[in-house]
């Protein structure tokens, strides 16, 4: 006390620079924040400071590429267009002029701006990706073999790779990477991804979760995990994994809302199909092809021709389904071309090396003899199939991967029975409860809910969890309804019944109490 009275003047500088430390604590520096990838919080400082007039002369191309990294593309265009425009600009703004046209979908433009950049590893990458959006061999061969084997130049190459659908040689490319750089965890997203486009949604899943644990808010992650539990499960356990992203209103990225959007439709099986996917046919790739599908199950092949005619495909997927809609339409006007045409699809993709030996390539080849009315060799074709039901080797025919698939051809065969009876033969362990999560999930999708109530009934009591008593409540309301439709036998009410009464949920008497008032009306004992 006595010291701070004797020296007041050198107590107060000490207490203003303390304060004025504290405060300089306080405001973060903006390499900091890229250095964190906080793109909000460096667009906050750099705003700031050019209202505090403390802008350097570069504020206005950081504002520029931290708009770029939040996805906010016209933001981003509007600061590098008018730095372009500008005497002597930094020599970077073209480069990052041209990969903002990029991401905003106009290419030619890119193109433009890419050229009149220096030439860099950059420069390079851009041009060529555009070369492979103009479907230009030639000059996509120049640019590649200007790659050198740096990390960016080799995640540009895999990209190529992933979108030309060669997914293993891109998966080559992270893992080799991922090898070297275990810190690099989004690099698992990109592997699991081309695991989901192999059909390995297993996989994808097991791969996905290293980065989950890290980042468990990703939105490009979670989505992902949601298209797999599509695939292995059904619409609405996919679109319990998006609830999450659903709930998320302060989500940086715009594009993400898009695709939620367009996932939760397919989820859902087309519903608000009309609504979602017309305004993002040209910006989400799948949006087309799923509004084409859409018009098919409505039965309106000429609007699904429409919006097909004029695709050139790349994927099997889209030769696909450009050769059904061709198929349908053929069929419908007694068209030889249409006919022709859906043809040379089906050929094109049983023909490639790729999809030879896989199930829709064979599919292919058959809807080819059939139009070509070569029938012997439609059923060859459609024999080969039957893969599953060739297996000798023992080990194979009890590991997991080969019963769940088994079960699941039986599933979609109308052989439920049968799926059910694969569980009825295993032991009691995780690999017994994910088969029995697969019948339950995959009969009720196709409306088999004597077996799907059966199993959704063991699900329950080894875990009584809501989703499997409304699985369950789900199937033998659908029982009930075949029942009264005259497509199930009256006698399987009673077992119906009994399988409610297992249950200790507040709703089942009130379920039975209907069902035996009908059993009553007509004459069978429940």
């Amino acid at each position: 006390m006595m010291l701070s009275r004797a020296k007041p003047a050198v107590g107060g500088d000490l207490q203003q620079a303390d304060k004025q430390n504290k405060k300089a604590k306080k405001v973060p520096k903006l390499d900091d924040l890229l250095a964190q990838r906080d793109f909000t919080g460096a667009i906050t400082l750099l705003e700031f400071k050019r209202q505090a007039g403390e802008s350097e002369e570069d504020t206005d191309l950081w504002i520029g590429y931290c708009s770029f990294h939040l996805g906010d593309y016209k933001k981003s265009l509007e600061v590098f267009k008018n730095a372009s425009q500008q005497e002597g600009c930094n020599p970077d703004v073209w480069v990052n002029l041209a990969c903002t046209y990029f991401f905003l979908g106009m290419y030619k433009e890119a193109e433009e701006a890419a050229n009149k950049a220096a030439k860099s590893r950059l420069q390079n990458r851009l041009l060529f990706h555009l070369a492979h959006k103009f479907n230009d061999e030639k000059r996509l061969m120049v640019f590649h073999q200007n790659l050198q084997d740096i990390i960016e130049d080799q995640l540009s190459l895999a990209s190529i790779h992933y979108m030309r659908s060669h997914y293993q040689e891109a998966i080559d490319i992270y893992k080799r990477i991922l090898l070297e750089n275990r810190d690099f965890l989004a690099l698992n997203v990109y592997v699991a991804l081309c695991y989901y486009k192999l059909d390995y949604y297993d996989v994808s899943q097991e791969v996905l979760a290293v980065y989950l644990q890290q980042v468990p808010d990703s939105t490009i992650a979670l989505n992902l995990k949601a298209c797999n539990h599509f695939r292995l499960y059904n619409g609405k356990a996919a679109e319990a994994e998006l609830k999450s992203l659903m709930d998320n209103t302060s989500s940086s990225f715009e594009f993400a809302k898009e695709l939620i959007k367009h996932n939760l439709v397919v989820f859902r099986a087309g519903e608000g199909a009309l609504q979602v996917l017309p305004p993002l046919v040209d910006v989400i790739p799948e949006a087309r092809l799923n509004l084409v599908i859409y018009y098919l199950r409505q039965d309106d092949v000429q609007e699904a021709f429409n919006l097909i005619k004029d695709l050139e495909p790349s994927t099997p997927q889209e030769y696909i389904l450009k050769g059904v809609v061709n198929a349908a339409l053929g069929q419908e006007l007694g068209s030889r071309d249409h006919l022709k045409t859906a043809q040379q699809f089906f050929q094109l993709v049983g023909g490639s090396a790729s999809e030879c030996d896989t199930i829709p390539g064979r599919q292919c080849m058959a809807s080819c003899f059939f139009l070509l009315r070569q029938f012997d060799d439609v059923l060859i074709y459609l024999n080969s199939i039957k893969v599953f039901l060739l297996i000798q080797s023992e080990k194979i025919k009890n590991d997991y991967v080969y019963l769940s698939w088994l079960a699941r051809c039986y599933i979609m065969n109308k052989k439920p029975r049968i799926a059910w009876e694969l569980y009825l033969k295993m032991e009691t362990s995780g690999e017994s409860f994910s088969l029995l999560q697969l019948i339950a999930n995959d009969c009720y999708k196709m409306g088999q809910f004597y077996y799907a109530a059966k199993a959704f009934d063991v699900l329950e009591r080894l875990d009584p969890s809501p989703e499997y008593w409304e699985g369950k409540r789900g199937a033998c309301v659908g029982i009930f309804q075949m029942i009264l439709a005259g497509r199930e036998p009256k006698e399987t009410l009673t077992e119906v019944v009994h399988l409610l009464r297992s249950t200790g949920s507040t709703q089942v008497e009130y379920i039975i109490r209907i069902m035996k008032k009908w059993g009553k009306d007509n004459r069978v004992p429940v």
